[in-house]
């Protein structure tokens, strides 16, 4: 195993600097039911030094999200909490919540895992500025009129385009990277000596995360601030941390020198974490695809997209969302879709579903064009063609049980008597890995890799011979990713299934997928076999895109 971690031209802090840490945590114990002995996390220590970068690293549950809204003082009430929290020498556990707004926002910045959910979509993005500024105690920029040229200059220091556009702007008309740097901009306003990074990431393309990543680098040097980074990806900690602390459990199971802990981990459970980045083991999958029955040459594929363009607008303001894509997906095997946000990813996967309509082109599956059928026809088509979501915290409703989520499919299609439907579910939940048990669960009962189990058995329900993947696993973490990944494997061996697999993540595709479609603004920029696309890339756009994942790992 091969571990590079980039030089990110910091100093090792001199023992003067390591004996004050800027963040000081010791012996920090949470329980949410109040009882100390029966704690969600238990006895986490760490420093944060001048100028230095921390990640928390470690699966969904493992405190990681806690531990910020201990260090932020969010946990709410009901809480027991014990150990120090030290920031700038003082501990702030016992600082009332009247006088700890002066610390965040101005002491300590903030920057959240999901601008969508941060932001509120029914006010524009100035009055939700000034608001975040008001409550932080910040004066200088508590005055919305007096003051719009200080926080036009603020969104112009982290890269907004048209800041005066963008704080008119309500959050639906900005992109996810132009959200994320407003969030930016409010953490860093008075360059505080800690930001503190919450998955900040996690749901943007690969070229709009390395220059987010960037961003908060360029800003830590510029102002000395140090940076406490939680994240689930290792390869985006290898790259961009000096300390990696690795939680499991709400414990700490390794910590140390992010190049020691990630080239010699020592703990079973970090040495997993590091077995399943994909990046690592591009070749995991091989043998479960070396299993898949050879599609018969005279066979039409299971999909195929011919010349399909798609325009959105009225009157002469057009805008060209696809133009001229093409691409087959073979029986058995995987395509791939990836490119930036904006790039027409999520239209072109509407217009295969025909939940939006082609303006010219064709869509056949199995050989029969889809492109224009009417509903009674197209709803015979959705049997062989199905969907799995990529959150499936959203995409299933919490008021059904899991064995109503299964079976609401077979049920809107009037197949079978309801101890056959029954029988259908259980079959399909093993299919997955998911015992009888599921059956009378909820979605709440369930981990995230479980209701991503559920949401694929859902779309098994019907026998499909398609499954249009959007993004399944980029909600995940990576070991349930795997996972996750290693159940769509053996389900395109056993099933003989074909996917069209919607990505952000290059690593996951160069793992899962066998051809690759590159989309930019609509139109292909390259097309072919994944392993000839990713080493030998002809156009500039994808060696750029290929150019931004992480290269510590």
């Amino acid at each position: 195993m091969t571990i590079s971690t980039v030089n990110t031209g910091l100093q090792k802090p001199n023992s003067a600097v390591a004996a004050n840490p800027v963040l000081g945590v010791r012996g920090l114990t949470v329980a949410y039911g109040g009882d100390l002995n029966r704690p969600t996390v238990g006895d986490v220590s760490f420093d944060v030094h001048a100028g230095q970068t921390v990640a928390i690293v470690g699966e969904s549950g493992s405190g990681k999200s806690t531990i910020v809204n201990a260090v932020l003082k969010l946990l709410g009430g009901r809480v027991a909490v014990a150990g120090s929290i030290r920031f700038d020498g003082r501990d702030i556990r016992g600082v009332p919540e009247r006088d700890f707004r002066g610390l965040r926002g101005r002491h300590i910045g903030y920057v959240p895992q999901d601008p969508t959910a941060s932001l509120n979509p029914v006010r524009r993005i100035d009055s939700q500025v000034f608001e975040a500024f008001r409550a932080s105690r910040l004066p200088e920029y508590g005055e919305h009129r007096r003051h719009a040229q200080q926080a036009a200059e603020l969104f112009d220091s982290v890269g907004i385009a048209d800041p005066r556009r963008a704080l008119r702007s309500y959050p639906h008309q900005l992109s996810g990277g132009q959200l994320q740097r407003v969030l930016i901009g409010i953490a860093i306003a008075q360059h505080p000596k800690l930001i503190v990074a919450d998955e900040p990431t996690s749901a943007l393309d690969v070229t709009i995360q390395k220059t987010i990543l960037d961003l908060i680098d360029r800003l830590k040097a510029e102002n000395g601030s140090s940076v406490l980074l939680v994240t689930h990806d290792l390869s985006l900690a290898a790259e961009r941390s000096d300390t990696v602390v690795v939680l499991d459990g709400g414990r700490v199971h390794e910590q140390g020198p992010s190049a020691v802990v990630l080239h010699h981990p020592r703990s079973p459970y970090a040495q997993r974490l590091i077995a399943d980045v994909p990046s690592l083991n591009l070749d995991r999958f091989t043998e479960g695809r070396s299993r898949r029955a050879q599609p018969p040459a005279d066979e039409p594929a299971a999909l195929q997209v011919s010349n399909v363009h798609k325009t959105f607008g009225r009157g002469g303001e057009r805008t060209v969302a696809l133009e001229d894509v093409s691409f087959d997906v073979p029986t058995a095997r995987t395509h791939a879709l990836v490119g930036e946000s904006g790039s027409g990813k999520s239209t072109m996967a509407k217009i295969v579903l025909r939940l939006l309509e082609p303006d010219a082109g064709q869509v056949s599956v199995a050989g029969q064009d889809v492109s224009h059928l009417g509903p009674r026809a197209l709803r015979e088509v959705h049997r062989n063609l199905q969907l799995v979501y990529q959150n499936p915290f959203t995409s299933l409703d919490p008021t059904y049980t899991v064995g109503r989520l299964v079976d609401e499919p077979l049920r809107r299609y009037h197949l079978g008597s309801r101890s056959h439907r029954a029988e259908r579910v259980i079959e399909v939940l093993a299919l997955v890995g998911l015992d009888e048990s599921y059956v009378r669960r909820r979605t709440r009962e369930l981990s995230g890799g479980q209701r991503q189990r559920v949401a694929i058995a859902r779309a098994l329900s019907l026998n499909p011979k398609v499954l249009v993947l959007d993004e399944p696993t980029s909600a995940l973490d990576v070991t349930v990713q795997a996972q996750i990944l290693e159940v769509l494997v053996a389900l395109q061996a056993r099933l003989g299934l074909s996917y069209l697999f919607i990505s952000h993540d290059l690593s996951v595709v160069r793992q899962v997928a066998d051809t690759v479609t590159v989309l930019r603004r609509g139109e292909v920029e390259e097309h072919g076999p994944v392993e000839q696309v990713f080493t030998s890339p002809t156009s500039a756009y994808t060696k750029t895109l290929l150019e931004s994942i992480p290269k510590a790992l």
